[in-house]
């Protein structure tokens, strides 16, 4: 990320943390009201062509990733957030029923804002 870029993130990650801060006290932290809740602040949620190619909008909102627990696979409760600032800056975060966090960092190659769930 360029200097201008991490600080044009950090200013839109410090719009986004009192959100997932209110809403994980309410406990509400599913896809549909997080994503309404940050669409309030003015983000368009983020549209892609039929090859992937970004076709407008920076905000996506998804459930959280399964993750495997003795003999299957469970995916907790919860919303990921990703923010796409600049072409170089990312705002990610989560919110779930344990707690919620939100930093800033790059895209990632194969996965855009969203860290890959397999390492990188």
């Amino acid at each position: 990320m360029s200097p201008a870029s991490a600080k044009d993130a950090q200013r839109e990650a410090d719009r986004i943390e009192p959100v997932l801060k209110r809403l994980w006290g309410q406990k509400k932290w599913d896809p549909k009201s997080v994503r309404a809740a940050l669409l309030e602040l003015g983000y368009e949620e983020e549209r892609t062509g039929p090859k992937g190619e970004r076709r407008g909008g920076t905000l996506t909102v998804r459930a959280m990733d399964p993750r495997y627990e003795v003999d299957h696979n469970v995916t907790p409760e919860g919303a990921r957030i990703g923010l796409r600032v600049h072409d170089d800056a990312c705002v990610t975060a989560f919110v779930q029923k344990t707690n919620y966090e939100v930093k800033t960092n790059g895209p990632f190659m194969e996965t855009g804002c969203f860290e890959p769930p397999y390492g990188h």
